[in-house]
């Protein structure tokens, strides 16, 4: 008696769930082509999603016709009566960004976008959509757009490309360039970031969770504040952190001299100094070393030239110690002392790369000259 409603039941659920099911994933047959591309800037990730059409032997037939027309037009589908370009084909091209940019200069705030382009014959208005889900320009909806940016495009150029594609190129640390190419044309616009700020904030984020009990994670984080000369206060706040036993910290050379360098920048002279002592004692052959090559770049040449000499005084007659020397010696203008440190080290070389380097130091300093820092 119970039998006719129990298959009629499976029945239903069995309908119903295949009113939700996802359509099967085919291949396209090659007619477009389904891409992404991406690139970080700083910590600030951009990616770039799109359906490339290709020219397929319409050269000199693709801008200003229908297959990327000029300025708004009603396409003949869809809610909208007045639609840009998609810049691409089929789906909505779509742009996300993790942080707040800059699009030529003009501020766009983190997120995901839908991307269009108003072509027209000598330049292109881009257009970020704050729907990114459209099926390409058929629903458009200006009072959605967030940015337009008029940029101007490069034309006839030398080599088509087959596939529309999204380009990075020129890249800085606070900027690169995106261009969609295809055919003869490329559109290339600027996307830069704030650098110190973007960075802080991903620092901040970051210190909020276990790496903020991590004091090899705070050290790089004072050490970018440092090497940055930005958000100087709260970065010596990690370093004596970093550098805090009672909170797990270690007193390295790398900590204590972050924090000397720190409070030097601060005008903590005093404790700057004892934070210094405290690091040169910690250091290892190739700590001083370093310390000295990188008071010789800051054209502390004498102080240097004192860290050269503990660093031999302290670990005897090795291969760093006389090259240090070298060095601190050339810099402070004795070639001869220097000379015949270089001529040491020659023979202590551990390798055919230095020994071939000092090789040439060598011959330079027997010409009387001093050797580039």
């Amino acid at each position: 008696m119970y039998r006719y409603p129990l298959i009629l039941l499976l029945c239903l659920l069995f309908s119903t769930s295949t009113l939700h099911a996802q359509l099967l994933s085919l291949p396209d047959g090659g007619v477009n082509q389904k891409m992404w591309a991406g690139q970080r800037v700083g910590v600030t990730d951009i990616e770039i999603r799109w359906n490339a059409p290709g020219v397929k032997g319409r050269e000199g037939k693709i801008w200003g016709t229908n297959v990327a027309y000029y300025g708004f037009t009603d396409i003949g589908f869809g809610t909208a009566n007045s639609s840009p370009w998609r810049a691409g084909a089929n789906e909505c091209t779509t742009m996300e960004f993790s942080t707040g940019v800059t699009i030529e200069g003009k501020a766009l705030a983190a997120g995901k976008y839908g991307f269009f382009i108003a072509l027209y014959p000598d330049s292109c208005t881009l257009i970020f959509n704050r729907n990114p889900a459209g099926w390409g320009s058929y629903f458009y909806k200006p009072e959605e757009d967030v940015l337009r940016v008029t940029v101007r495009q490069q034309k006839d150029l030398p080599q088509s490309r087959e596939w529309l594609a999204y380009t990075f190129s020129n890249p800085t640390a606070r900027s690169v360039e995106v261009a969609l190419e295809w055919e003869r044309w490329r559109i290339p616009f600027t996307v830069a970031v704030d650098l110190e700020n973007t960075t802080l904030a991903s620092i901040r984020r970051q210190l909020s969770g276990a790496m903020g009990f991590d004091p090899p994670s705070m050290q790089a984080a004072a050490r970018w504040c440092l090497n940055n000369d930005v958000n100087l206060e709260e970065g010596l706040l990690w370093a004596e952190r970093t550098t805090d036993p009672r909170l797990g910290g270690v007193q390295t050379f790398a900590a204590l001299s972050t924090r000397a360098g720190l409070e030097r920048k601060l005008g903590k002279t005093a404790e700057a100094d004892k934070s210094m002592q405290a690091a040169l004692e910690k250091a290892t052959i190739m700590d001083l070393h370093g310390y000295g090559r990188q008071l010789i770049g800051e054209k502390k040449y004498q102080d240097a030239m004192a860290v050269f000499q503990k660093n031999y005084e302290k670990n005897g007659d090795t291969w760093p110690t006389h090259v240090g020397l070298m060095r601190g010696y050339s810099a402070i203008g004795d070639l001869k002392k220097a000379l015949e440190h270089a001529q040491i080290a020659l023979k202590q070389a551990p390798d055919d790369l230095n020994r071939k380097n000092l090789e040439g130091i060598v011959k330079t300093l027997s010409e009387g000259k001093a050797i580039a820092q």
